[in-house]
């Protein structure tokens, strides 16, 4: 899958793509809505897209604010998972990140999230506290997790 694909900025044109990737990922989707209103007027916003053969495959969300960065959302299609995407994306998301002068990246992920939470860890993310309740769909837990970037 190397040098297979593309990690760039994502566009307005990519938003249908994403959106069908989010509707399969997540219980919860963002609307396209949102995602039009991330790309279009939140300036913290950072979206980065992976493209393989013309096809967005994942997509990566952050806010960055003065030195603290957050992923909002991270995908992979489900037809391209185990391929390690979703970890090149974590990666670049980081280094956008500290070239935005970040100095920490967190991330809140379901309590039941193992695979996901293992990835984190894998790049270098710690577990840092609870929040109680966070999923709105279920009212699951989140594990916030953390990584120094400097």
């Amino acid at each position: 899958m190397e040098n297979q694909y593309t990690i760039r900025k994502m566009r307005k044109e990519d938003i249908d793509e994403v959106y069908q990737i989010e509707c399969q990922s997540f219980s919860a989707p963002w609307t396209k809505e949102s995602l039009h209103y991330e790309l279009d007027q939140n300036l913290f916003a950072k979206y980065i897209v992976v493209e393989h053969e013309k096809q967005v495959i994942g997509y990566c969300g952050l806010w960055v604010i003065m030195d603290d960065a957050q992923i909002t959302n991270i995908a992979v299609h489900p037809n391209f998972r185990g391929k390690r995407i979703g970890e090149a994306l974590l990666r670049f998301a980081m280094q956008l990140s500290r070239e935005m002068k970040a100095q920490r990246l967190s991330l809140e992920v379901r309590v039941s999230n193992h695979i996901a939470q293992s990835l984190y860890k894998k790049v270098g993310f710690e577990p840092g506290g609870i929040r109680k309740n966070y999923y709105t769909d279920n009212q699951e837990d989140a594990l916030v997790m953390w990584v120094n970037l400097v």
